[in-house]
């Protein structure tokens, strides 16, 4: 009967006890929760992602797809090391492991560099899920090791053709396109199992808002991590990006990608432009750990009603 939850009381619980560990987690380490605006003026500039448009007030409005914008003005404003827990929208999502409405936790932690929050993500999962296991794999020996790709120096015919495999070869795809697909189709089912698995140093052009480098070899690489347990993506974590002319530009390189002309958000840009504190970053989607938890396949199963029931 579709009006029953989706979830067992049992999930609920979990979820409770979930919510709970997370808050004594910070507050044993000083980091502030704090809320922001789920409905904004501005969309997200990720041309991968889809935001869910609303009207209010008369004018056409956003639900958040993350709340790292306005998190990013609060640090920008002095508020120091800050976490929030909310529920966050992206159009089109919707499967067993995907549901349009879900909850995220996402935090900043100050003077953290990439490894420094890697290691914190790996303790606040890991005590959770009662995993101790880790496996610390860059991106280019995730690629080599489970696809036999060595990743930035095979060209764009070859990543086609591995594509070619699962999405056939009408689509014309980019290269980043072609990466994401074999990492999902083909790395991911084969990472290591009951472990933390951190893939990390993304390539530059999918840094998104991580800050970049170049590596041995001239290779230009994002400082960037995810975190995969049973080739479920749990976490995705940046050492930030502050210049705010680099960020412009990247906008500007997201908006030729839309279909669409999204507003910016200029606060945002504002906020860098006064000046962003180094820190680092990460989303984690909360339903998925329950997932794991409960060991269910189905994420409807943890969200006391799924899109279908809301």
């Amino acid at each position: 009967m579709s009006w029953q939850p989706s979830a067992s009381i049992e999930s609920l619980q979990q979820r409770a006890k979930l919510n709970a560990y997370i808050r004594e987690f910070f507050a044993l380490r000083h980091v502030l929760e704090v809320e922001t605006p789920v409905l904004s003026r501005a969309a997200v500039d990720d041309a991968n992602l889809q935001p869910v448009v609303a009207q209010a007030c008369g004018e056409t409005s956003f639900l958040h797809t993350s709340p790292e914008y306005p998190m990013k003005r609060l640090l920008a404003a002095g508020s120091g090391d800050i976490y929030q827990i909310c529920k966050v929208f992206r159009d089109g999502e919707q499967g067993r492991r995907h549901n349009p409405e879900f909850t995220m936790l996402e935090y900043y932690r100050r003077n953290f560099d990439l490894r420094s929050l890697m290691d914190e993500v790996a303790q606040l999962i890991g005590d959770f899920l009662m995993i101790q296991r880790r496996v610390d794999l860059s991106y280019a020996q995730a690629l080599k090791q489970y696809a036999q790709l060595d990743v930035f120096n095979c060209d764009d015919e070859i990543l086609r053709q591995r594509c070619a495999e699962f999405v056939g070869d009408d689509l014309q795809l980019t290269r980043d396109e072609c990466l994401d697909i074999i990492m999902s189709h083909v790395v991911e089912p084969a990472l290591p199992k009951d472990a933390l698995v951190m893939i990390y140093h993304y390539p530059a052009s999918q840094a998104a808002l991580a800050q970049t480098f170049i590596a041995e070899g001239d290779v230009p690489l994002a400082k960037r991590f995810e975190l995969y347990v049973n080739g479920l993506e749990l976490a995705n974590g940046y050492h930030e990006l502050t210049d705010p002319l680099e960020q412009q530009q990247r906008f500007l390189q997201q908006t030729q990608k839309h279909n669409e002309q999204r507003p910016l958000d200029q606060n945002f840009l504002d906020a860098l432009q006064h000046g962003l504190p180094d820190c680092s970053g990460v989303a984690i989607g909360l339903d998925r750990i329950l997932m794991l938890k409960l060991k269910t396949n189905d994420i409807a199963s943890v969200i006391s009603f799924d899109h279908s029931r809301a």
